[in-house]
């Protein structure tokens, strides 16, 4: 295996940690503590909003720092940092300490995203951009399904705090691997840093990412990143209520066929396997047909399982949560695939962390959102819900034009 494939396995194993970390909660409050704390599913959720806000807010200054410091260094930094934020959660005793533990966790996570994803990108750009965002996007969604399925087994035969203890104990390991493994690769890019400072140093340059893009051309850039960051708003907190809320759903629905937290992990995580399969096709896909055909078709898709959910149980619920969960997991390489397609290699750190600040905030208003509805309405008024923003998506996603413009080509006619 040649060191660029290794690599890249880290950074998918990095992805598959990184939504792990972050929904390890999730399990935990609907699983566990309604129970050991005599709280109900709505009281805890709230807990878990200052660590979302961090996971959003804190993807800016990550991706300016990767940009200015080190990609390498900030990735090993997220694996050795996560880790150990996860294993102080576990000894939180109140509401309020794993309020402020999990905000470290969204502080830490933060850093995946905007780090991660900008190397996969500048990695693939032989092999296939939206093909190797997707195969990253797989191993993100097999986190958030493991989250479920790892954290309920760990409940029933370790307890909750055995959830973030173990996790965070392999996530230490595999950063100290991957420090000492991209330590060569570290110190070249430093060096290229350095060289391209004292370039620009000495003869007065501008940076190639301050200038030389056609003022026609900037426009559309900018149009088009406006309603790329509201999809990515809207779409988030589709996914966030999806993925969130999910183990509490099936633990409502599946009453007939699920009797247990390790039963009811085990069918959350047969979901989000599955369905982010959706992610390897929808890859393919934007290589092929453009971002605007698949998006409005995954749109549509995920308006017609959300109207369909409401007031359905055990096998039923289960297919039709597999529907709409195919439709979530399979969006979240096209916003991806837009950014690294029209930015500049040197500013895709710090736009990727721009387009997850304002992913992961919408992310964070999710949960209250998902609070709210269950103790008011219940989670068929939430489906209703999400139908009406999948819907807001589809007439978005229409005004983005059938070819991408990028910096150094011509201007696509919408």
């Amino acid at each position: 295996m040649t060191r660029a494939r290794i690599h890249f396995l880290f950074l998918n194993v990095g992805h598959f940690l990184d939504h792990l970390f972050t929904l390890i909660f999730a399990t935990v409050a609907a699983l566990a503590l309604t129970r050991e704390w005599g709280m109900s599913y709505a009281e805890l959720v709230p807990y878990a909003t200052p660590g979302f806000v961090a996971f959003g807010l804190f993807s800016l200054p990550a991706g300016w720092l990767s940009d200015r410091w080190s990609r390498y260094g900030m990735m090993s930094v997220f694996f050795i940092g996560i880790g150990l934020a996860s294993i102080f959660t576990a000894f939180a005793s109140t509401p309020l300490q794993i309020m402020l533990l999990l905000f470290f966790v969204g502080v830490l996570a933060a850093i995946y995203h905007p780090v991660g994803l900008a190397m996969v990108v500048e990695s693939a750009k032989a092999s296939g951009t939206g093909q190797a965002i997707a195969i990253n996007g797989v191993w993100g969604n097999l986190g958030v399904g493991s989250a479920a399925l790892i954290t309920g087994f760990l409940i029933d035969n370790g307890g909750w705090r055995a959830a973030f203890i173990l996790p965070g104990l392999v996530s230490i390991a595999i950063g100290i691997a991957y420090f000492i493994f991209s330590r060569p690769e570290m110190a070249a890019e430093q060096t290229a840093k350095a060289a391209k400072r004292a370039a620009v140093a000495s003869n007065g340059a501008k940076p190639a990412a301050s200038g030389g893009i056609d003022p026609q051309l900037r426009q559309i850039l900018l149009r088009l990143t406006i309603v790329i960051f509201v999809v990515t708003a809207i779409s988030s907190i589709v996914f966030q209520s999806t993925t969130f809320a999910l183990p509490k759903v099936l633990d409502e629905r599946l009453g007939g066929i699920a009797g247990s937290a390790t039963a009811v992990g085990w069918l959350a995580f047969v979901v989000f396997a599955i369905a982010s399969l959706a992610q390897l096709v929808v890859g393919r896909l934007l290589d092929t047909l453009g971002p605007r055909t698949v998006f409005m078709g995954v749109a549509a898709m995920q308006v017609v399982f959300f109207l369909l959910m409401p007031g359905l149980s055990d096998w039923t619920a289960l297919a039709v949560a597999l529907g709409f969960m195919l439709g979530a997991f399979g969006q979240i390489p096209i916003n991806d695939y837009m950014i690294g397609r029209m930015a500049r290699s040197e500013m895709r750190g710090s736009v990727y962390g721009a387009r997850y600040v304002v992913s992961f905030v919408a992310l964070a208003a999710a949960l209250p959102l998902i609070a709210w509805v269950h103790g008011t309405w219940g989670f068929d008024t939430l489906f209703r819900i999400l139908a009406g923003a999948a819907a807001l998506i589809f007439l978005f996603v229409s005004m983005i034009p059938r070819k991408l413009p990028v910096p150094d080509e011509v201007p696509a006619k919408a």
